[in-house]
């Protein structure tokens, strides 16, 4: 028998935040959108540039703005006279967009490019953490072929071969071989990953579960979201290549209210204080990847912003305080914010990608959905695109996701696979053990 949960309602905080702009076009700023507009005093949100799916969002508009368009953004967000921006992707950031807004007189929420450095350069990360003393896999940076190389002739064993800067979530290889691993390093400096790869790092090979932990913050206090797990691999039994990501759940139970707690001390916290320490104001979300290894949680990489899957699993999840939050962190004033409701229930994300995906994929598939949305139950688009015929059509690899929230796991993937049967597109293409490691059924 299922359990009753009681999920946030659309808010009841007072919020002065009134007018919200998400950058980006995935998943991950749809479901921002759709949980900012549900909050309460936001009068609208507007997506740049948005996808097929933003215009089907209550309260929510499409801007025809590229993301890498600061100028455009800033002057964009000054004639709405927008309250607070949301920056979704990595790129932007990396790149400077949330210190152009903010230099542009902009509350952000997103760090400038020096916090972005987290996650744009591992060699960066990876010292900040040592640093830092934060739990790792013990790495060698290399700047050339030749050096790499003979890292891994001096260990002789299968590592971990990271491009050092962004490569689209398609620049780490996990290898199984020696030979595995100098195949890895080869592809990167034959050029590949293009400027992502002009140096790598190599880690040693860790074993264990993985995790992610979100922690929202201004720079000096931090709020915890429940953590998730996302499934990497294409294939079902989590075999076949690496991806963005086919789909997540959350809480992870694999993190107890104790052992969050120890991320909280021994990763985050640290964390925070060693970017203070380089006069970084970092205000935005830090994205922990985890994996629980028989030594304890050790830090897999750093995201300076949400992961895809598991911002969609965790929105529907979060109260309707979650614009105030934001917008606290953007100010500087987070220890003044209300607190984030989090329901006690679970959450499921199934994601549907096109045919070929993580590959070359196959585009401009009609998409044919029945009613499937509830309040329970989410559809958020990512790589859609709205044609001037009204038709949404496939436009990228991973397509949509159908989202469910219930009192347990097994009702909660229920409700999102019965969902997903709602949805039709040439080549659509899903895995259907999203969950296998909390599901009875």
């Amino acid at each position: 028998m299922t359990a009753s949960v009681q999920f946030p309602p659309s808010g009841s905080s007072e919020a002065s935040v009134q007018r919200m702009l998400v950058v980006g076009s995935g998943g991950r700023e749809n479901a921002l959108a759709w949980a900012l507009a549900r909050c309460p005093g936001v009068e609208a949100v507007w997506v740049a540039p948005g996808n097929g799916g933003t215009a089907q969002l209550e309260g929510c508009e499409a801007l025809a703005i590229s993301e890498s368009d600061q100028e455009g953004l800033l002057r964009a967000a000054l004639e709405l006279g927008v309250t607070l921006v949301v920056v979704g992707p990595e790129g932007p950031l990396a790149d400077g967009l949330a210190d152009r807004l903010r230099a542009g007189g902009l509350a952000v929420f997103g760090p400038g490019a020096d916090g972005a450095r987290l996650e744009a350069s591992k060699q960066w990360a990876k010292a900040l953490m040592l640093e830092a003393g934060v739990p790792t896999a013990g790495y060698w940076a290399a700047s050339s072929r030749s050096e790499a190389l003979a890292v891994l002739e001096r260990e002789g064993r299968p590592l971990v071969v990271k491009a050092d800067g962004l490569a689209a979530g398609k620049g780490v290889t996990v290898a199984e071989s020696i030979e595995d691993t100098r195949a890895a390093i080869e592809d990167i400096f034959e050029g590949r990953f293009g400027e992502a790869g002009q140096s790598l790092v190599l880690e040693e090979r860790l074993s264990g579960p993985e995790v992610s932990v979100f922690a929202l913050t201004d720079g000096r206090t931090m709020v915890l979201l429940p953590p998730a797990q996302d499934h990497k691999r294409i294939g079902e039994g989590d075999t076949g290549p690496n991806t963005g990501g086919m789909g997540a759940y959350a809480p992870a139970p694999l993190l107890d209210a104790a052992a969050l707690e120890q991320v909280r001390q021994k990763v985050l916290e640290p964390t925070l204080e060693a970017l203070r320490q380089r006069g970084i104001d970092y205000r935005g979300v830090i994205y922990a990847g985890l994996m629980l290894s028989d030594d304890g949680a050790r830090v897999i990489e750093f995201n300076c912003r949400f992961g895809d899957p598991e911002c969609q699993t965790l929105m529907p999840l979060l109260g309707g305080e979650l614009a105030a939050v934001l917008l606290a962190c953007a100010q500087g004033t987070l220890d003044q914010a209300p607190p984030l409701t989090i329901a006690g229930g679970c959450s499921a994300c199934v994601v549907a990608a096109a045919e070929g995906y993580p590959g070359k994929v196959r585009r401009g598939d009609a998409i044919h959905t029945k009613p499937l949305t509830t309040p329970q139950r989410q559809l958020f688009h990512a790589g859609s695109r709205l044609e001037e015929s009204g038709t949404c059509v496939t436009a990228g690899g991973r397509v949509l996701a159908v989202v469910a929230q219930a009192g347990d796991f097994d009702a909660a993937f229920a409700s999102a696979y019965a969902g997903l049967d709602q949805v039709r597109y040439e080549g659509m293409t899903f895995r259907r053990d999203i969950g296998h490691q909390v599901r009875r059924t």
